[in-house]
């Protein structure tokens, strides 16, 4: 059961927080309903990589683990300094698999953080609906792509109804360690394991192809880290602001690879962000050839701008969600 809990503050008021805690990424949202519209009060995004090698060992290691703790601290004294009614934290792909998911979910509530594992369907409920939030109103088929760390979720909808939502088991966190994990590769070695990588993805991607296909969406939008470095640095060489396409990504191949193994810049890449790179490369380019996708669009908005409507406004958020997707939400004590 999901726990919306409430902070020490517990003033009543209109201000939430919402903690999306990724397998790459940690994120805070600090949001307030004032006036009928969400105003936002704070973002705060930490790389965490609570899911660094988990697909290898099965299990959050220490080092990650003690990671994930340390941000959520510093989130926590974050939280503190604003009047909040209440958080919502969610945990998703590496606090679904690993072996230790749990130890982390109670050393994280001695913290006074009290998280709810998500599986992947209601992952990509909340991803959809923080993506159209943002969007006008509109009767097309789009679809909704999210890369996260350890996982991508994948739904297609039209307005706030859903035709197809889908999770699946490849991430950015998780194709680094599978295909580039390792260092020392020359440029002619990378694009080979480039090749690799996405061939691998195709694969993977091409289990629900049909089905995202017949859809017939009109539109593409993808959020998370991975599509926001991907559309900036496509920007950057001149392919459009705020997209990804294929062509591009074609195009820039050997750039990036040339990038990772010379150490050298590459404009619209941020240095936290390199050691994911190709492995996000790989991803998308699998995607989008197995969905025929040749544009899609960046989305500022995801799973915890879908969160924090889901709080703040949950009559709007349910027309997007089923009453099955997400448990009862319950006010955690203590």
């Amino acid at each position: 059961m999901f726990q919306l809990a409430r902070t020490e503050n517990n003033c009543g008021g209109n201000m939430h927080a919402c903690l999306d805690l990724g397998s790459n990424s940690f994120h805070l949202l600090i949001g307030e309903w004032e006036d009928g519209r969400i105003q936002i009060i704070e973002r705060l995004s930490e790389k965490v990589q609570l899911g660094e090698n988990v697909r290898a060992s099965g299990k959050i290691s220490p080092r990650a683990f003690q990671r994930g703790l340390n941000c959520l601290q510093r989130f926590k004294l974050l939280m503190k300094q604003y009047p909040l009614e209440k958080y919502w934290a969610l945990g998703t792909n590496t606090l679904r698999v690993a072996s230790n998911a749990e130890d982390f979910i109670q050393a994280s509530r001695t913290l006074g953080i009290y998280i709810s594992p998500i599986s992947g369907a209601q992952e990509g409920v909340l991803i959809y609906a923080g993506v159209i939030s943002a969007l006008p109103e509109s009767n097309i088929h789009r679809l909704i792509i999210d890369i996260g760390g350890g996982s991508t979720e994948v739904i297609v909808g039209r307005g706030h109804t859903r035709l197809l939502t889908e999770s699946l088991a490849i991430g950015s966190v998780a194709w680094r360690d599978r295909f580039f994990s390792d260092d020392g590769y020359t440029q002619a070695e990378l694009l080979l394991q480039m090749e690799s990588a996405a061939v691998e993805a195709r694969a993977v991607f091409a289990a629900i192809a049909a089905g995202v296909n017949s859809a017939r969406w009109n539109k593409a939008y993808g959020s998370s880290g991975t599509v926001k470095l991907l559309a900036a640095i496509c920007q950057e060489h001149g392919y459009g602001k705020g997209q990804i396409q294929l062509q591009a990504l074609y195009d820039l191949k050997h750039v990036m690879a040339e990038c990772i193994a010379t150490g050298q810049d590459l404009p619209g890449l941020k240095e936290r962000r390199r050691d994911l790179l190709l492995a996000g490369w790989s991803i998308m380019v699998g995607l989008m050839e197995s969905f025929q996708v040749d544009k899609l669009r960046f989305s500022a908005t995801a799973l915890r701008e879908g969160m924090l409507d889901f709080m703040v406004h949950r009559g709007k958020t349910m027309q997007a969600l089923d009453e099955n997707d997400l448990p009862d939400v319950s006010f955690a004590k203590g």
